[in-house]
């Protein structure tokens, strides 16, 4: 009988871990009983109960081909010109375009606005993302100043969506690219230099990091399947142990995290994860992945959802999971003005943009103005006292304090250059780019200006003592012959 009973638990207890073990990627080839990858399948669970007599079920039918998602794409771009454009960041390894939609009021303009982008499909065998992120673009179209929600994003956020980071993943019904690498662990690691080859890195992970360099994002999500859960960094460990690893905005991140699951159907009435959210070290650590590379490399608060506990589940579920997640997603692009403190960096000496740094008292993390207008937009949770310091090189620096209700708030920064006992200052911040490196050039004009009278006063010196050492040359003549 004992036998008969552990038996049991030992089989609930592995059952339960599957759906652990294929969300983020814990394990590859770990498939739910019943399901297999390949031609015409799928994985994961169903919301509604499978018929026992159907034994195999084509779960692509009713999901948009790469080919329907490019018409998709391009035929929203048309629809809503006036509030949209649409872009490629790259191409996947079978060269299909990596498409992009950006929403705003301006879109491809430079605005004092925060960015927000979302990434579906990044596993290919999870599609649901990518079928959400374009019922999310076209309802956000269509309510445009009818709804409040869908204006305020419009009008206040750059909103990025990229429906399939995995085109060609999607194709194959697999988890990883063309070359079968799973892209959640392609990106730079900060504990282990496995992926710090360049040429190494896949075509789409290049395209994201690129993506990056170019854009200056202020949060964005990633869409997967397998569970349901809103994770946040740090992802990962330094001895590869299972436990909650938080990284310098851990408070902000969990704040995030519940904004989304707070708003889904059920995510928060979870009982696997305490409100919705987790560290994703303390649920299983995972190397390599695209949410802690963005906050440590580019400076964008990333978190990683996990949308459905199906992996891939039928089509008419579509719908019913858009309903679920729609207030989610909605909210969390609207978090970026509804909290933090957003502003711009400027000079004292003739009001100039200044492309410096925000920090934060308590935190230890330095978050960037944009190289062009000086704008920055620093995420905090909300309901807290904040000490908030602006500094540039040359300049000195200014704090003041802030307090975040139930809204954000904008703080401008004046700063005065440093100056020495004369009044005049003791160097100009001058940003000069190669490509997307920044460098800033420290000039003491006063050192400079005494170099160069020094060097024309001895360059002067030594041409009037040659041209003497000449003149009594000429004066003394040819020397005569001595005669014995």
């Amino acid at each position: 009988m004992k036998l008969v009973f552990s038996i049991l638990f030992l089989s609930v207890s592995f059952s339960t871990f599957l759906p652990l073990a294929i969300a983020r990627g814990g394990l590859n080839n770990s498939n739910p009983p019943g399901l297999e990858y390949g031609p015409g399948t799928g994985s994961g669970r169903h919301l509604f109960e499978d018929d026992e007599s159907e034994t195999r079920v084509d779960v692509a039918q009713g999901y948009m081909t790469n080919t329907e998602l490019e018409r998709a794409i391009k035929a929203f771009g048309q629809r809503c010109s006036n509030i949209s454009r649409v872009y490629s960041i790259g191409e996947s390894v079978n060269g299909v375009p990596l498409w992009v939609i950006e929403i705003s009021d301006k879109p491809g303009e430079e605005e004092p606005e925060p960015a927000f982008k979302y990434i579906g499909n990044v596993h290919g065998d999870e599609p649901v993302g990518r079928e959400l992120l374009m019922l999310l673009a076209n309802w956000i179209c269509d309510n445009y100043l009818k709804d409040p929600l869908a204006t305020s994003i419009v009008d206040g956020v750059h909103l990025h969506i990229l429906p399939s980071m995995n085109p060609d993943g999607f194709l194959l019904r697999r988890r990883g690219n063309a070359n079968n690498i799973d892209l959640n662990r392609d990106f730079p690691d900060q504990f282990f230099p496995f992926n710090d080859y360049v040429n190494g890195r896949q075509p789409e992970t290049r395209a994201i990091m690129k993506w990056l360099r170019e854009i200056q994002f202020t949060a964005s999500a990633s869409l997967h399947g397998g569970a349901l859960v809103a994770n946040y960094p740090w992802d990962g460990t330094q001895d590869k142990r299972k436990n909650y690893f938080a990284c310098p905005d851990d408070e902000t991140f969990r704040f995030l995290a519940s904004v989304y699951s707070g708003s889904h159907h059920n995510m928060s009435l979870s009982k696997e994860f305490e409100g919705g959210i987790t560290n994703g070290a303390s649920w299983y650590p995972i190397y390599g992945g695209m949410q802690d590379w963005n906050y440590i490399h580019a400076g964008c608060f990333e978190l990683t959802l996990e949308i459905s506990d199906n992996k891939w589940p039928i089509a008419n579920e579509l719908l019913t999971l858009w309903e679920y997640n729609k207030m989610s997603m909605l909210n969390l692009v609207a978090s970026l003005i509804k909290t933090g403190v957003h502003g711009r960096i400027f000079s004292s000496d003739g009001g100039r943009p200044l492309p410096g740094f925000i920090v934060i008292k308590g935190i230890n993390y330095t978050v960037q103005a944009s190289r062009g207008i000086a704008d920055y937009h620093r995420l905090l949770a909300s309901g807290g006292r904040y000490e908030v310091t602006a500094t540039a090189p040359g300049y000195k620096s200014k704090t003041t304090g802030i307090w975040l209700d139930k809204a954000g708030t904008n703080v401008d920064f004046v700063l005065d250059p440093n100056v020495n006992r004369r009044g005049i200052p003791l160097r100009s911040a001058c940003e000069c780019r190669w490509g997307t490196r920044s460098v800033i050039w420290d000039t003491h004009l006063e050192v400079y200006l005494l170099l160069i009278v020094i060097v024309g006063f001895l360059l002067f010196l030594c041409k009037r003592r040659t041209y003497s050492r000449l003149k009594q040359r000429q004066l003394a003549g040819p020397k005569r012959p001595v005669v014995v």
